[in-house]
């Protein structure tokens, strides 16, 4: 339940990414600024957990869920663990490659391996390819996907699914 029907706003703008979490974000040294209906910060654990429309945004990388839980140690924020009806995770583009739009029910990022796991119908989009899987994993420094299937439901056949475009001479970002 929301206090007096407004939204609480919370920012972490002292969190700073450490050089073995920069691959979260190109902009590593950039504050991560959170947002959501209610937050729980415990120092001791290292824990701060964002329930509630929560939107998690590092330079132009964006996380929206409907529960996200930071975890810190003393090199800094160690992991992210996401979750939503779907969870929703946007990078920008780089070089001669397009935004990464990603979606998916449990979303989790590991500092120690600069990999994104995505989980329970995933889906990751960058231009016009798309992989689809029970868990994708995403290595965010090579941006290399690797998916797995898992079992067929009402939602989702249990293969892995992926549309792979053609390279060509044009810019994907030129779209």
């Amino acid at each position: 339940m929301k206090p007096s029907g407004k939204r609480a706003y919370v920012l972490l703008a002292t969190l700073i990414i450490s050089s073995t979490a920069a691959a979260f974000d190109m902009d590593s040294d950039a504050p991560i600024r959170v947002s959501a209906d209610t937050a729980r910060l415990d120092d001791t654990e290292g824990t701060a957990v964002y329930s509630g429309d929560v939107e998690l945004v590092q330079g132009e990388t964006q996380l929206n869920a409907e529960r996200v839980v930071l975890y810190r140690n003393q090199e800094g924020l160690s992991r992210i663990e996401a979750s939503g009806e779907p969870a929703r995770y946007r990078q920008p583009a780089r070089e001669g490659e397009a935004m990464t739009d990603a979606r998916a029910r449990n979303i989790t990022w590991s500092a120690a391996e600069s990999q994104l796991t995505f989980e329970r119908q995933a889906v990751i989009e960058q231009g016009n390819n798309v992989f689809r899987g029970d868990v994708i994993h995403y290595d965010t420094v090579r941006r290399v996907v690797t998916a797995e299937g898992g079992t067929p439901s009402e939602d989702s056949s249990g293969r892995v699914e992926m549309v792979i475009q053609p390279r060509s001479g044009e810019n994907p970002t030129d779209e």
